[in-house]
């Protein structure tokens, strides 16, 4: 595939990510604010955010998965086509990782799958912030603009668990109020959650925006 139409590929899929995350935003606000809603109405908007949350989880996988290849093709990463195709193959397997965790979660095993699935995601975090770093400080023959978008991809998923921390402790709240039933409390509670996780959200953008714009003016080149 020629690198202009993966380059063409990569810039969409960010924009596949911001409308998703425009989606799930706008969708779960509405969960945690609609207390007269009965509860299984709200569970089941509840399920479609975290339907609608897969595609999130592969526009980050595809992003790592594309970003790798064109680097590897463009010659900015040392491994040429034989790195581009083996990050390839991880992008495919990944992918398919994400979406058996997805439809097992309800399953005896959705605890355990998930928790390998963020293990995943923190290799992938120390290896891109300690190899941004090591081409900072001139340990790994890297562009420096380039090691910093390393730095930030991680800071990037770093956000992103801390989302998922978010949402874990939504849903600990949200057994609360489907086993009792809802009051001011718990649903201050869901509120308070929301805004910390849009907070992150927020963060999360900031550093996917700096990425781009080094993307863009690769200084010091």
């Amino acid at each position: 595939m020629p690198v202009d139409v993966l380059l063409v590929i990569h810039i969409a899929v960010l924009g596949y990510w911001l409308g998703a995350e425009f989606v799930i935003n706008s969708e779960f606000r509405f969960v945690c604010r609609a207390a007269s809603m009965p509860f299984e109405e709200r569970k089941r908007l509840m399920e479609h955010v975290m339907d609608v949350d897969q595609h999130v989880r592969y526009a980050l996988v595809l992003q790592a998965g594309l970003g790798t290849v064109l680097s590897a093709l463009l010659g900015y990463f040392p491994g040429g086509t034989t790195l581009a195709w083996a990050a390839g193959l991880a992008t495919v397997l990944w992918l398919a990782f994400v979406e058996f965790v997805h439809r097992q979660r309800h399953g005896a095993s959705g605890r355990k799958l998930a928790l390998l699935d963020r293990l995943v995601r923190y290799v992938l975090l120390a290896a891109l912030v300690l190899g941004g770093l090591a081409a900072v400080f001139g340990a790994m023959a890297l562009q420096t603009w380039l090691a910093w978008k390393l730095v930030l991809f991680g800071a990037v998923i770093s956000c992103g668990i801390g989302i998922r921390y978010y949402i874990i402790q939504f849903f600990g709240i949200w057994r609360q109020i489907e086993a009792h039933g809802s009051n001011s409390s718990r649903e201050r509670a869901i509120r308070k959650n929301y805004a910390a996780g849009t907070s992150m959200l927020g963060l999360l953008w900031l550093c996917i925006a700096t990425i781009t714009i080094l993307s863009i003016l690769k200084p010091g080149t």
